[in-house]
């Protein structure tokens, strides 16, 4: 059983409106303080082993909680006289002698920690990040992962996990200070829950320089902890499209109260069977422009981030399926690729819209092209109208295919949809404003 630690000294400042005389971790949403939530979500995974790190009116939580008998978990506290910042506290904790859970206080979330600490232990991993892409992410700590092509003819693209790059981002105004050139990037958000190795703590301990030698003892988690070993090859990213909200805000606190109250926080657990709206890219979120090589040739057709953005909503996972033969045919590289996707997923991103996953096939059958690259010169089962791509994401994603839609602009989109057994596999307009949406009244 791994032990759990979870930060719950907050003031929650920008959410004082809400309630100030208590922690924001016992704030009350929907009857229970939110770190109420996350306890009974650790106890229905096994996890019971609980350290809660308590800071401003820390004994409200103290007398709320107790020893965790009533939850049937068991916690211990740790009290910080003075801030420790985001990670302090750990190195004074000897008893964190094995890999550890660690949480905020002040998220709201329902996920399946079980898959979270296995795919930990596979990757024998110091640290693994919770990511998830939100509709925000444009003030959100972002993190970039490895991708590589096939590693298998007629397979698809791998992505490894591994982070090999990390824009903090501290609050700011949209497409400011994401410290990339591009100023586009993937909508794969920090999630503010990790499982750390006691290794990483002692390489930390080892090299640590505080930034502000006043202060030693006070260690920020995500600069001082984390971000200096990314690119070492042991910091990993688990991405999951389960909810996970930080309602630090009372706009985001009425919203997660809402979804609350609708069944969407325990329905995106992994544990149960999503529900999906598959969708192609070109001509049905994009401008078709026959084969589109660069990110400047990309535009979003009017309407679909708000398409996108009611799929989101619904509780419906929103998943990209793919051809990209510009790959195989030499046109575009891997690079470009991932370029592309970068910017559709930022452009949906300011308009609170997000993408749960995108699956590409790289793949084409045809040769003779000039420049063309051999290896992806195959028959394969990824390309539409075959649905490779589909029941990839189903099996990533446990998705019920039967209750799920296909939405494309061409035959071998709705072929596709009705080989992987969706619901139903529907056709819209190539490029036309409003498709989507219409598609989407009928539907949802």
């Amino acid at each position: 059983m791994m032990k759990v630690v979870i930060m719950a000294g907050g003031k929650g400042t920008r959410i004082a409106s809400i309630n100030s005389e208590v922690p924001k971790p016992m704030i009350t949403i929907c009857g229970k303080p939110i770190l109420e939530w996350q306890i009974e979500n650790l106890k229905a995974c096994g996890l019971t082993d609980i350290t809660l790190v308590t800071g401003h009116l820390g004994h409200v939580i103290q007398e709320y909680f107790g020893d965790g008998s009533h939850w049937g978990v068991c916690i211990s506290y740790f009290a910080e006289t003075e801030p420790l910042g985001t990670a302090g506290a750990l190195f004074k904790m000897p008893e964190l002698t094995d890999d550890f859970l660690l949480m905020c206080g002040d998220v709201v979330l329902d996920v399946d920690f079980n898959r979270f600490i296995a795919f930990h232990r596979a990757h024998h991993a110091w640290a693994t990040l919770m990511a998830h892409p939100n509709n925000h992410p444009y003030d959100s700590s972002l993190l970039v992962t490895e991708m590589l092509p096939p590693q298998t003819e007629g397979g698809l693209p791998v992505d490894t996990h591994l982070v090999v790059r990390w824009m903090i981002a501290a609050p700011h105004s949209q497409g400011e200070n994401m410290e990339d050139e591009r100023d586009s990037y993937s909508n794969l958000v920090n999630a503010g829950i990790e499982i750390i190795s006691p290794r990483l703590l002692q390489e930390v301990s080892r090299n640590y320089v505080p930034r502000h030698p006043e202060t030693p003892d006070k260690i920020d988690l995500d600069r001082d902890v984390l971000k200096p070993f990314v690119g070492s090859g042991y910091i990993f990213a688990y991405t999951t499209p389960e909810y996970i909200k930080d309602m630090g805000t009372p706009d985001r606190y009425y919203e997660v109260e809402n979804d609350i109250k609708q069944g969407k926080v325990k329905a995106r657990n992994l544990q149960h069977k999503q529900k999906a709206v598959f969708l192609d890219r070109d001509g049905t979120i994009n401008q078709y422009v026959g084969f589109l090589t660069t990110a400047e040739q990309f535009e979003l057709i009017p309407q679909v981030a708000d398409a996108i953005k009611r799929i989101n909503q619904s509780g419906r996972l929103a998943i990209v399926v793919t051809n990209q033969p510009v790959i195989a045919r030499g046109e575009c590289s891997w690079d470009e690729l991932q370029h592309i996707h970068q910017k559709m997923e930022t452009e949906l991103g300011k308009s609170g819209a997000y993408l749960d996953g995108i699956y590409v096939c790289p793949h084409h059958p045809d040769k003779g092209f000039a420049g063309e690259r051999p290896a992806y010169k195959v028959v394969c089962d990824c390309r539409k109208p075959k649905a490779g791509l589909l029941l990839q994401a189903a099996a990533d994603f446990n998705i019920d295919l039967s209750q799920s839609f296909m939405i494309g602009d061409s035959d071998n989109d709705v072929e596709a949809g009705r080989n992987a057994g969706v619901r139903d596999s529907i056709k819209i307009e190539r490029n036309k404003p409003g498709a989507l949406n219409n598609v989407l009244s009928e539907i949802l």
